[in-house]
């Protein structure tokens, strides 16, 4: 597995900021702007190291934006000198991801923003590269979008995509805004929506979709619309042929799919799990559709899917959702270094990394 993604780091640019507010301190903890504003009342312009660390095993994600962030909002970047990690770089419990050396009063006001975004993308970065991990290299659907607020979209899509360059697996999102950062399209199946909108008819959903559907789009289909997702998937397949790449099963935990019906005693029958996945592929293999794909989504976390693999399930895809938000990963940056000498707090000091790389 690679451990880095190092290549050219994204413009700044990219990440359309509000420029001028974060610049004017509009997002950063007020106690920053009342300190910035004391010391250029006393005419004190202090050179500092500002040192940033986290306190995990993790993979740095947010770091193109966090330069972004200085580069573009700062009072004068040329002024500074930067030396930071790549996104995708494995990091480990307080090792030093970035240094900031200059005038404090020229960044000050962005230390809120920036370690706000070291800490949102290095979470997502990391649980997208665990769940990648546990599904031994199968495809992943990233797909928390509908558990957050809109904004975040776009830098989450490409923490994940970050993810998969560390781990040379593929990451399909789910949403255009998702992939806008490195020019992607968003993935998805045929929605319980669409399938309701043809009054529960699963197959006549899925056909007027594959009618619709370009040549280059891969034709996938939720079958637990009725809670029986054996027949469904058939059905399915019988209706769609070649069309069909795969099925999506998506049973809710609260619910045992009729398939199951007459098994349950000696396995946790509810969702998606594994005997009923397998029923699934039995029963595509047996009437032809072996190269029917099998999607498994539904309270998908890197402990299920680690069960999946380990037992051999035969998924070909996992859509994982709100767990790959969840979590925290936090950021903190210190001031180690004053006009030349150490002035870090008791039990912080400056811990240099030569794994950093200057930023120009």
């Amino acid at each position: 597995m690679a451990t880095t993604t190092r290549a050219s780091r994204l413009p700044p640019e990219i990440f359309d900021l509000p420029v001028e507010k974060m610049r004017d301190g509009y997002y950063a903890d007020a106690y920053f702007n009342h300190a910035r504003a004391a010391l250029l009342q006393d005419g004190r312009r202090p050179r500092v190291v500002m040192q940033v660390f986290q306190k995990n095993h993790a993979f740095l994600g947010g770091m193109d934006e966090a330069l972004a962030v200085l580069k573009l909002c700062s009072h004068d970047w040329e002024q500074l000198t930067v030396h930071a990690l790549y996104d995708g770089d494995r990091v480990d419990p307080y090792e030093t991801v970035m240094h900031i050396e200059g005038d404090y009063t020229l960044f000050a006001h962005l230390e809120t923003v920036y370690l706000g975004t070291l800490a949102r993308r290095t979470l997502i970065t990391t649980n997208v590269v665990r769940v990648l991990e546990a599904a031994n290299g199968k495809p992943i659907i990233f797909m928390p979008a509908r558990h957050d607020h809109h904004r975040v979209q776009t830098g989450d899509g490409y923490a994940a995509y970050v993810a998969g360059q560390i781990v040379g697996a593929p990451v399909g999102v789910t949403t255009d805004e998702q992939a806008s950062w490195w020019g992607g399209k968003g993935v998805g199946t045929v929605p319980h929506s669409l399938i309701a909108s043809y009054g529960g008819n699963t197959v006549l959903a899925a056909t007027r979709f594959a009618e619709w559907a370009p040549e280059d789009l891969n034709v996938t289909v939720l079958v637990d619309f009725e809670n029986d997702s054996v027949r469904t998937a058939l059905e399915v397949a019988r209706a769609l042929g070649p069309r069909l790449w795969g099925v999506r099963l998506d049973t809710s935990e609260s619910l045992v799919d009729r398939a199951l019906w007459e098994e349950m005693g000696d396995f946790k029958p509810t969702g998606v799990n594994e005997r009923l996945v397998r029923k699934v592929r039995d029963a595509l293999d047996a009437d032809g559709f072996e190269h029917v794909k099998i999607v498994a989504s539904g309270g998908f976390t890197v402990d299920k899917i680690e069960e999946f693999e380990r037992n051999s399930v035969p998924v070909d895809a996992y859509g994982v959702g709100s767990s790959l938000i969840r979590g925290q990963n936090d950021f903190t940056a210190d001031a180690v270094m004053t006009d030349g000498r150490p002035s870090a707090k008791v039990g912080r000091r400056f811990r240099p990394n030569p794994r950093l790389e200057r930023v120009t």
